[in-house]
């Protein structure tokens, strides 16, 4: 009986540590900061947003590995500045933005129809102006800023590479709150032990 739950935690640990790595290294987060807290800069913010996820998505959701999909940003990080300035000088704003593909530190996030635990992740970050307001955030590779719903989000989660149970860990299934408690702890130790 003891090597039973001896096997089974050390396979429930490789399974964790394994679903870690793949946050770590298959996804790509879509980062957007505001210019200020102001609400004209935190709405634009989300112009801003919508206009870069818009010129991206069909070509992301047309990838099918996380190192195809950092290589297509890093080659598009001109035209998608481009369109991030543009949206800004649209909507008025004199400001310009930065945007860079680099590895951030993010704490646990709760979106409608998912959460992600914290850790560091590649981002595709835009800093707009002074970048000194609330920022937004979600998952742009595999593209999941915009599932409406549950079944979109296991869609695009599978077809991210995502494994059933990392699915059904970031959907917070209440019989998983213990595994992504787990991954969260994970998430939060890796932020300590190599800060940005």
């Amino acid at each position: 009986m003891g090597i039973c739950l001896l096997i089974s935690a050390v396979c429930f640990l490789v399974g964790l540590l394994r679903d870690r790595a793949v946050l770590n290294t298959q996804l790509i987060r879509l980062h957007v900061v505001a210019n200020s807290d102001a609400d004209a800069d935190q709405l634009v913010k989300l112009r801003v947003r919508d206009a870069v996820m818009d010129s991206i998505r069909q070509d992301l959701a047309g990838i099918a590995d996380v190192e195809s999909a950092k290589a297509y940003l890093q080659e598009n990080l001109p035209k998608i500045r481009k369109i991030a300035d543009l949206a800004l000088e649209t909507a008025g704003f004199s400001e310009k933005t930065s945007v860079t593909l680099c590895r951030e530190s993010f704490d646990t996030r709760h979106y409608d129809t998912f959460s992600l635990p914290a850790g560091i992740y590649e981002s595709l970050r835009i800093v707009i102006g002074e970048g000194a307001g609330r920022n937004w955030w979600c998952v742009a590779f595999p593209t999941l800023c915009i599932p409406a719903s549950g079944a979109g989000f296991r869609e695009a989660a599978q077809t991210g590479g995502f494994s059933e149970a990392l699915t059904d860990t970031l959907q917070n299934g209440t019989d998983c709150e213990i595994r992504f408690f787990l991954l969260d702890a994970l998430g939060n130790l890796e932020r300590k032990l190599f800060p940005e």
